[in-house]
């Protein structure tokens, strides 16, 4: 994905702010270790898990006389009970490596209590360990103490208290903060409590207080910033000017762009200023970015230089040209190799993201497929043949060059072949079994290599490596690839406790029951989300996408959690529960501290579902936290903006006859009409840079499209086409003439922040106004949802969504009619998963399963109801407009 960063100065590379990622967000890494099935938030890590033995000392002692003691997420507070605080003003962090931390903690500690200072800090190694992993967040990476000054005066004696209290101790940079000498400590200023608003862009943020009392976004970024109005202390002027002076002046390299950015540094393409030659930078901090065994991104960095230098001279690797070191950052200079990532592959040639590719255009991928492993396996054994393991082989760092050939690119895992270890950094697609050791860890991987070129789908095994064996099935039915190939990858794969009987069909062996199987899928699904249910648990019931410990309130949400399982469930006419709902309504007497307003990821949708669900009283509850504050802060989606606010005050004004909350959510449709500019309405507009139903102008025409059917007001029409005008206007067509959303670096089609939302709702515009462009707009969307592949089951990401968009859509043509259904449902096979004997899938980036409604089970149910179901249904404001044969229901297949 692209990522806009600032943080070039922190980085010491200038001119760096746009970023390509590897396609996977590594963020989600952090929330396997919690749960072997579902994402779960890292400080949840219990007995049995990596996080065993690891608290430190200081997190068991008992809480001094007059203190008070709290535990929220990864962070353990004591604060004297008499203390004063600001709300906001400068504070103190301080980092530490694993190895010193517990006693920098308790030097800290005691310092603080005997001053009645409150302070916070990260209780175990494991949790410490995660803040400054190689893919944690590098705004927060490194943050091991939080100290809370009362004032400025005392905030200046504790720094200098600190400093020297701390003098010689090593710890990563905390990008966000600036660096007291070169010690642990930092500072920058924001808010001491927790409080949000939001951005310019509608996203919800930690906040501060500006001179005149109002909530803005506290910056947290990858780069040290002050507030306008706040002046810097005097002593600190001599820091700021320490730091301004590391910089990449005197190096005879100028960096051209930045290529990736992970919490252990950057990778640049850059030029010799001497030989005109470019070349590639990669960039590693001390003490940050660390891997499993702990070492950190210089240690890697010093890995890959020697294991490419004992590779020096062949033809599928880059040769070491320099390495250098800028204040504390190392650098190692590479040869440039023209080409692109094998991943990006897929988009261009992969066949399957057509609707129907011809046998011609099947075999020719298979031969260059095969011809791609062929070359990779061949550079593998010559790495191997060098006495060196690459321990890092997946999609993302093999380079297909510009003739054809293949390069192996990230040696900073590698290590010779007689050196004890296990595998540190590794994709989740292609990570190998704990087991597994030296060379077999790269033959593990060319094994997944073998199926991910057919059906890139090897994140899950993961889950459970017996998918392979299904997979293996589907290449084989889909390309014409010979069963040795990919049975070589199966045994390569499976311990011999994996392997099937030859006997049994994979899928009855592994799905239990196919989605279309209706209803025996529906009760299948639900009894998987049912048994994933925690109802011991405040936080969450059923287990869902990261997005639940991202805000308050996250596993209340309709969009990730309680509430739009519990909508899922009751529309697919699955057995209602008391006891679940109960849960929803026992959590809802107080809401947490800070929940969004959203529908998606907040109150708006939680108090629909209530009243969806029949209990009106809780729902009028939560409403009244919505009129009591203004939304002008808000974003104008459907997400978490005021189209999604809009459209649930409108739905219970009508259930209730409640003239209050019609008038919110005309108020709402008057803020969403800020999205659109009046004299160009296809230009788009800076408020919202994205597309589509969740987060484009698309949600904002829904709320005009309903408020005009209860209004009749011709103008809401009018702005509805205006909103629809402006989301298709970031729209182009793609392989055979499908249109869909252009985010810059890769174009979607899907129902959340594709082309296929904006055409659920163009069929509803199209039922009040006739508008030729919109019908050829429609046309070819529905051609973007033809595709045999999606990467993911999803509803809003993946297959889900397609279903559930071909199953209520009033275009007609090719591809509409109930076959092109029932193939989109048979493919969501291919994701299908195993929970407890139940029909279940995967979430978000497909490491772990998920229960929710935007990216699990809860959404895959909720589409497949939608076309086989009892009764109408579909996503709250868009029911289905008319009946569409339905497909008949299949039994077990295996396509």
């Amino acid at each position: 994905m692209t990522v806009r960063d600032t943080a070039a100065r922190d980085s010491v590379m200038p001119g760096t702010d746009q970023v390509k990622g590897a396609g996977v967000n590594k963020g989600y890494a952090v929330y396997c270790d919690a749960d072997p099935h579902f994402y779960d938030a890292p400080h949840r890590t219990g007995p049995g898990t990596r996080s065993a033995g690891t608290r430190y000392a200081a997190a068991t002692l008992p809480v001094p006389a007059g203190w008070q003691r709290g535990e929220s997420g990864d962070w353990l507070a004591l604060r004297p009970l008499d203390a004063a605080l600001p709300a906001q003003g400068w504070k103190i962090h301080i980092s530490a490596c694993l190895d010193n931390a517990e006693s920098v903690l308790e030097r800290v500690r005691l310092h603080c209590v005997e001053r009645g200072i409150a302070f916070k800090f990260v209780p175990s190694r494991y949790l410490l360990h995660q803040r400054n992993a190689k893919y944690a967040d590098r705004a927060g990476s490194g943050k091991f103490v939080t100290v809370y000054p009362a004032d400025e005066e005392q905030f200046e004696r504790l720094v200098g208290e600190l400093a020297a209290l701390l003098d010689g101790e090593p710890g990563p940079h905390i990008l966000s903060d600036l660096r007291i000498g070169d010690g642990p400590v930092h500072v920058r200023y924001g808010s001491f409590t927790r409080r949000n608003c939001y951005d310019e862009s509608g996203e919800l943020r930690p906040a501060v207080a500006n001179p005149e009392g109002v909530l803005v976004p506290d910056f947290r970024g990858p780069v040290f910033r002050v507030p306008d109005w706040v002046s810097v202390p005097a002593f600190l002027q001599f820091h700021i000017d320490a730091r301004a002076t590391v910089t990449l002046a005197d190096i005879p390299y100028t960096v051209e762009s930045a290529l990736h950015f992970s919490n252990g540094g950057g990778v640049y393409r850059a030029r010799d200023t001497r030989t005109g030659e470019v070349v590639v930078l990669k960039e590693a901090r001390p003490y940050a970015g660390l891997a499993a065994d702990g070492a950190d991104a210089v240690t890697r960095l010093h890995r890959e230089r020697r294991a490419l230098e004992q590779l020096s001279g062949l033809s599928c690797t880059p040769e070491v040209l320099d390495s250098f070191a800028v204040g504390e950052h190392h650098f190692l200079v590479l040869e440039y190799l023209d080409g692109k990532p094998l991943n990006t592959f897929f988009a261009r040639r992969h066949p399957l993201i057509e609707a129907d590719p011809d046998e011609r255009r099947l075999t020719e991928y298979t031969e260059w497929a095969l011809d791609v492993h062929a070359q990779v396996e061949r550079a593998v054994e010559e790495v191997h043949a060098r006495s060196v393991v690459f321990n890092d082989l997946h999609l993302f760092n093999i380079m297909i060059r510009d003739d054809g050939r293949v390069a192996l690119l990230d040696f900073e895992a590698a290590h010779r072949v007689d050196e004890p270890g296990r595998q540190t950094v590794a994709h989740p697609g292609f990570v190998a079994p704990a087991g597994r050791r030296g060379t077999a860890v790269d033959r593990y991987a060319l094994a997944c290599l073998r199926l991910a070129l057919f059906l890139p789908l090897t994140s899950l095994l993961a889950l459970d490596r017996r998918k392979a064996e299904h997979l293996a099935d589907v290449v084989a039915r889909q390309f014409p690839v010979g069963r040795a190939f990919l049975d070589a990858a199966l045994d390569e794969i499976a311990d011999s406790s994996d392997r099937r009987p030859a006997a049994r069909p994979t899928t009855e062996h592994f799905v239990p029951v196919a989605p279309g199987d209706w209803p025996r899928s529906r009760d299948s699904m639900t009894a998987a989300v049912r048994a994933s249910a925690t109802p011991s648990r405040e936080d969450r019931l059923f287990p869902g996408d990261v997005a639940q410990f991202a805000t308050a309130g996250g596993g209340l949400s309709f969009g990730y959690g309680a509430a739009g399982v519990l909508y899922a469930l009751a529309e697919s006419g699955a057995e209602r529960d008391e006891s679940e709902e109960q849960w929803l309504l026992d959590r809802t007497k107080e809401l947490p501290s800070g929940t969004p307003f959203g529908f998606h990821d907040g109150i708006a949708g939680v108090a629909w579902a209530l009243e969806h669900l029949g209990h009106r009283a809780r729902a009028l509850d939560l409403t009244r936290l919505l009129l009591d504050h203004p939304l002008d802060g808000l974003a104008t989606d459907l997400h978490s903006g005021t189209a999604g606010v809009g459209l649930a005050l409108d739905s219970l004004a009508a259930a209730t006859g409640d003239s209050a909350l019609r008038d919110a959510a005309m108020r709402c449709a008057e803020l969403s009409a800020r999205c659109l500019p009046a004299d160009a309405p296809d230009r788009g507009s800076e408020r919202l840079n994205r597309a589509g139903l969740l987060y484009g102008a698309t949600g904002s025409a829904l709320l005009f499209l309903r408020l005009y059917e209860r209004t009749g007001d011709t103008g809401l029409l009018d702005l509805a086409g205006d909103a629809l005008r402006q989301d298709l206007a970031r729209c182009v067509r793609g392989a055979g003439g499908a249109l869909q959303v252009d985010e810059g670096w890769r174009t979607m089609p899907y129902l959340g922040a594709g082309s296929v939302g904006i055409g659920m709702v163009l069929d509803d515009y199209l039922a009040h106004r006739a508008d030729e462009r919109f019908e050829r707009a429609r046309e070819e969307i529905v051609r973007a949802a033809q595709a045999m592949f999606y990467a993911q089951p999803g509803l809003y990401r993946g297959v889900a969504g397609m279903v559930l968009y071909l199953g209520r859509t009033t275009a007609t043509g090719p591809g509409t009619g109930p076959e092109a259904v029932r193939r989109q449902i048979d493919a969501l096979t291919w994701h299908a998963m195993s929970y407890r004997g139940h029909l279940a899938f995967p979430g978000e980036q497909m490491m772990r399963l998920s229960m929710d409604l935007s990216t699990g089970t809860a959404g895959c149910l909720l589409a497949v109801a939608s076309v086989h179901g009892d009764r109408p249904t579909g996503l709250p404001f868009l029911p289905p407009p008319r009946r569409v044969p339905r497909p008949m229901s299949r039994p077990h297949q295996g396509s």
